[in-house]
């Protein structure tokens, strides 16, 4: 009976991977590249519309000369995204978030909805049963102020002064994580120049306040010890009351040095070409902010240029409710491109295969070599590079895409591939941190009073080391020839099993959640030769294990991070089933029962031809040959921000089947 089952699944493995592949080269770029699509929640939306109209621009044409229908269309996609109760969440199945189902009320009154309608009648029961709008994040309070809807004194101050911090000062901006940098500089500008558009009062939402001193006041959204609540509140008002005297002596100053910091990091061209300040959606809606409230017009070059980055992130859709537009919060093509072409030579493809020699191309072209923000921190061998997650972001290359990049390239087998792949290492090797682990884009370590600062709520306050990136890490390393026996390879190794938890997992930073963490932290330690009989090995594996489905697949809801017990538990998907097969088959080989079944249920959930063209079961419009997966399972904010990925339900379970048959064959011998 098992050779028979062996058989077979060697038979719908290979028939999988076919198939697959053929859906992979489907979505090829004619360039060689991949970019699928990315896709948040309702907020970038919202906060689209709300920047609109804090810029006055909500009756003037758009950048591509279109009129009123393109914010409409976004409002459309709002809509959408509304659930029955009327409130909006950070994922479908997620409890209400209120500063979004804040921002989407306000949003849609803005545009004309009816705020006696049943849909936003819903929406403000439930933010007033929630505790009104006075308890909306700090980040939702930028846009309400400058929209007149609550005292400035409700929004956290941040000094442009912050330029001038020493190096060696504990809240020096190198400190914090460059998405946050890329943040609070133009935010310290808007907090400087105030600008606020008073609207009538039956456009505003009075009706979403419960509290109307909590309203005005600097809320509590940050946990932290008495202490440092009671320190950083009087810091606040400090800097308040010091801005209502006009500032320090130097502030003027301060304005020019933020001001040119922003422009030296926003839309460059040559070496340090980037799509936009940070190439993400919070700091590219925030620059355009900031350049209006200092008085720069919609003409000058530097304002159509931030404009035109942002608007880029559209994405036009229609279904039988009509047209709308949906908006990413970034683009992810090195990212896509580096892990499909790693599932390709997962496949057995390699150099001299047309889709895999431009996509090697096309990454190629991406090297960074430019020393953007995370030189400060780094002495560098002259040939070291990395990459970035988005088409052009040279300020921000990250260690997560070096690292996926550098694998892809070296396992192409082009001599180009390969030697790019040793420049990659050499910058990896010099990110390290002192704990032995790697964060996402800096060389850092982790400072917990950083966690209490009142605009901290984003939760991503610092980008400290993470289980993930080091597994990451460590099985690049392990590409390029290095053991145990590497005294880098040793510390990774320690870090990492300091965050294993008690039943086995590692928290997933990046990837909802421990299924994700799990495989990304233990795979490279053990491609780079720990011993698959250890016991905290062992322990990973009976605990993934321990949470397969009935069916053989894997499921966990981003609801983990707030709920440790729902660790492992959710909604099935193709991705996490992947990352779980790939980690059962790293440590237990291909024979494991549990590895099998997980395979099996990746074979069978993969669309035919028919459930391709079937929009019930194939939503999306997948290619025959790829997985239907409507849930989130890409992390960007912890607890604030998620993402789904719409190429992770083809190349994970591509790869994961690939591997199968790759060493069930080689078991075989």
């Amino acid at each position: 009976m098992k050779q028979s089952l062996d058989v077979d699944i060697q038979a719908a493995a290979e028939s999988c991977v076919r198939r697959g592949v053929a859906a992979l080269r489907s979505l090829q770029s004619s360039d060689g590249h991949w970019c699928g699509l990315l896709q948040g929640d309702s907020i970038l939306e919202s906060e689209y519309l709300l920047m609109k109209f804090i810029l006055g621009q909500e009756d003037a044409p758009m950048r591509d000369g279109s009129g009123g229908e393109s914010l409409e269309r976004i409002a459309a996609g709002l809509r959408r995204q509304q659930r029955d109760d009327g409130t909006w969440g950070q994922y479908p199945g997620a409890d209400m978030d209120l500063s979004a189902t804040v921002k989407g009320y306000f949003a849609l009154k803005l545009m004309g909805d009816d705020p006696e309608a049943p849909h936003m009648q819903a929406a403000r029961r439930a933010v007033r049963d929630a505790g009104g709008a006075e308890r909306v994040n700090t980040f939702s309070n930028f846009y309400l102020a400058c929209l007149g809807q609550v005292s400035w004194n409700a929004v956290p101050a941040i000094p442009p002064e912050i330029i001038f911090l020493p190096r060696w000062f504990y809240f020096h901006l190198t400190k914090v994580s460059a998405w946050t940098r890329t943040m609070i500089l133009p935010l310290s500008l808007v907090t400087t120049a105030r600008p606020t558009r008073r609207l009538p009062k039956d456009r505003g939402i009075d009706e979403l306040y419960v509290d109307e001193r909590a309203r005005h006041r600097l809320g509590r959204t940050v946990e932290a010890p008495w202490f440092w609540r009671m320190f950083f509140g009087a810091v606040d008002r400090g800097l308040k009351l010091a801005h209502h005297l006009g500032g320090t002596p130097v502030r003027g100053l301060a304005v020019k040095r933020c001001l040119a910091w922003i422009l030296r990091r926003a839309s460059q061209d040559g070496d340090a070409a980037t799509d936009g300040l940070g190439a993400i959606f919070p700091p590219m809606v925030y620059i355009q902010i900031a350049l209006f409230g200092l008085g720069w017009t919609r003409d000058h070059p530097m304002v159509r240029r931030a404009e035109k980055d942002l608007d880029d992130f559209f994405v036009a859709r229609s279904d039988a409710q009509g047209a709308y537009t949906m908006i990413q919060p970034c683009f992810s093509p090195v990212w896509d491109t580096g892990y499909a072409l790693y599932a390709l030579t997962e496949c057995g493809l390699g150099d001299g295969d047309p889709s895999v020699d431009a996509a090697a191309e096309w990454l190629l072209g991406k090297e960074c070599t430019f020393r953007g923000d995370w030189a400060d921190a780094v002495t560098l061998p002259a040939d070291a590079s990395g990459w970035y997650f988005e088409y052009h972001n040279a300020w921000y290359p990250d260690v997560d895409d070096t690292a996926q990049v550098a694998m892809a390239l070296h396992r192409t087998g082009r001599a180009s591939g390969v030697a790019a792949g040793v420049r990659g290492v050499k910058w990896l090797l010099a990110m390290q941190n002192d704990d032995g682990g790697w964060a996402a884009f800096d060389r850092t370590r982790h400072r917990q009073i950083l966690e209490y600062i009142p605009f901290a709520d984003h939760n991503a306050m610092q980008d400290p080391s993470c289980p993930d990136i080091t597994g990451r890490i460590l099985e690049c390393l392990a590409w390029h020839g290095y053991t145990t026996k590497d005294e880098t390879v040793q510390r990774a190794i320690a870090y990492i099993r300091s965050c294993q938890t008690a039943e086995g997992a590692w928290i997933g930073r990046w990837g909802v959640n421990y299924l994700y963490g799990t495989w990304q932290a233990l795979l490279g330690p053990l491609r780079c030769g720990v011993d698959r009989a250890e016991p905290w090995v062992q322990r990973a594996g009976a605990w993934v294990k321990a949470c397969q489905q009935a069916d053989g697949s894997f499921g966990e809801t981003a609801d983990s991070y707030i709920d440790p017990s729902l660790k492992g538990r959710g909604p099935r998907t193709a991705s996490q089933t992947a990352w779980a097969a790939m980690t059962l088959l790293e440590i237990f080989g291909p024979d494991d029962a549990c590895a099998q079944r997980a395979i099996q249920w990746l074979c069978d959930t993969q669309l035919s031809d028919e459930a391709a063209a079937d929009e019930r079961r194939n939503p999306d419009g997948d290619p025959p040959g790829s997985w239907c997966e409507t849930e989130y399972t890409g992390t960007g904010f912890p607890r604030v921000f998620y993402l789904r990925y719409h190429m992770y339900r083809l190349y994970f379970p591509l790869m994961a089947v690939a591997r199968f048959r790759q060493t069930s064959a080689v078991s075989a011998v």
